[in-house]
């Protein structure tokens, strides 16, 4: 094909692009483009499985085969540290999540006269894609969908958006409502209804005064290690329990066998929770409701796991209260966390366990680690976001 142009790599939002740079919406690397603009398939395209892609949002890569998957989301991690000039040790094969396993899910829901949609948005648009399949959600969230839809057509207001957030619990399903009219004992009798049908582990609405609980049967928890968490509404988790497990060991390959440890950013105690057997854990995290369900369950379980209420980017440690830890866990949101990182390069910590959501704020804090005397010994690629162009990641550094 000595008239058309070869894509080679996919784009971080999820065009393919040619040798010279040109994107193309919907191909693949191994696709060519005619000099008319013809696409001609290549080995590396998938059948979408979902009557939805192309519409909605939640996924932009359905058309993309596994192998070409991974290394999208692999090159996405190699590509960010290539533009701040770090070179990795070794980068490690992507870690994919599989279809129908992600347990955490924000939708919209609109309501006009008497129909209800609820779904992902549209590809950079508010428009919601009315949800009839999805082969990202676990079955039992899935499940939700339509009742939810039901319940709905009686508390959503008309033309006005109501959040639903779904995400799956050690008792079951908790389901968050937000922007509804729920008045009444009509309404209240609905909600409790649901919420007993569906054997829910917690319904929480949110009417515009606060978020109130109208079902829990019993505190609502989350796992880590051997250690439940009663978790607060809508506890931010990881997205699917395989990039849980990925990024928990990526964590415990990076500390190695440190015996005090410093997890920054640790929200209710994803990993100082899976690491602190045999060892001392400093937790520390800005979200007041976070960081007390962490206190809780480290106190319950009679754990060596110190909390405290601590905003890092405002108050970073500093490099003498960093040099007391064999370890650092750094999973800070995805702006990175420059202030801190700042400080760590300072500090003589021996090893930091560093995950992330977004690959150039990553990098960005790589390089600042970089100059500061650390060396990346690896780099993990995780796709937790199953056809998406959202990556994350888990890296080590050491002196």
């Amino acid at each position: 094909m000595n008239d058309s142009a070869l894509i080679e790599r996919i784009a971080a939002r999820g065009d393919g692009v040619t040798a010279d740079g040109r994107h193309v919406a919907g191909a693949v690397p191994g696709d060519h483009i005619t000099a008319d603009g013809t696409l001609v398939p290549g080995p590396n395209r998938a059948e979408p499985v979902c009557r939805h892609f192309g519409k909605c949002g939640g996924c932009q890569l359905q058309h993309v085969s596994e192998a070409a998957l991974a290394d999208f989301v692999q090159s996405r991690v190699v590509g960010a540290l290539e533009g701040q000039q770090i070179a990795a040790g070794e980068v490690l094969p992507a870690l994919l999540s599989p279809p129908q396993s992600r347990r955490r899910a924000a939708l919209t829901a609109f309501k006009i006269g008497r129909q209800v949609a609820l779904g992902f948005n549209a590809a950079q648009s508010n428009q919601i894609v009315d949800m009839r399949m999805c082969p990202l959600l676990v079955p039992e969230l899935f499940a939700l969908v339509a009742p939810i839809r039901a319940l709905l057509d009686g508390i959503a207001p008309q033309r006005r958006p109501v959040k639903v957030k779904l995400q799956m619990l050690d008792q079951g399903a908790e389901v968050v409502l937000e922007g509804v009219r729920a008045e009444g004992l009509d309404a209240a009798m609905a909600l409790q209804d649901f919420a007993g049908d569906h054997a829910l582990a917690r319904l929480a609405v949110d009417q515009g005064d606060g978020l109130e609980t109208v079902w829990q049967p019993e505190p609502p928890t989350a796992h880590f290690g051997t250690i439940g968490v009663e978790v607060p509404p809508f506890a931010f988790l990881q997205a699917t329990a395989a990039g849980q497990a990925a990024l928990v060991e990526a964590v415990r390959d990076a500390i190695g066998d440190a015996a005090a440890v410093a997890d920054l950013f640790a929200g209710v105690g994803t990993f100082a929770l899976s690491v602190q057997a045999g060892r001392k854990v400093y937790a520390a995290e800005g979200a007041r409701d976070a960081i007390a369900a962490l206190t809780g369950a480290a106190n319950r379980a009679r754990a060596l796991v110190a909390t405290e209420h601590r905003d890092l980017f405002r108050r970073p440690l500093v490099p003498a209260e960093l040099d007391r830890f064999g370890a650092v866990i750094l999973d800070p949101p995805r702006a990175g966390a420059e202030e801190q990182v700042k400080q760590i390069a300072a500090s003589k910590v021996p090893a930091i366990a560093y995950v992330s959501c977004n690959p150039a704020s990553f990098a960005r804090d790589a390089k600042l680690l970089v100059q500061g005397g650390y060396r990346l010994d690896w780099v993990r690629p995780v796709g937790q976001f199953r056809w998406s162009t959202h990556v994350e990641l888990a890296g080590r550094f050491s002196r």
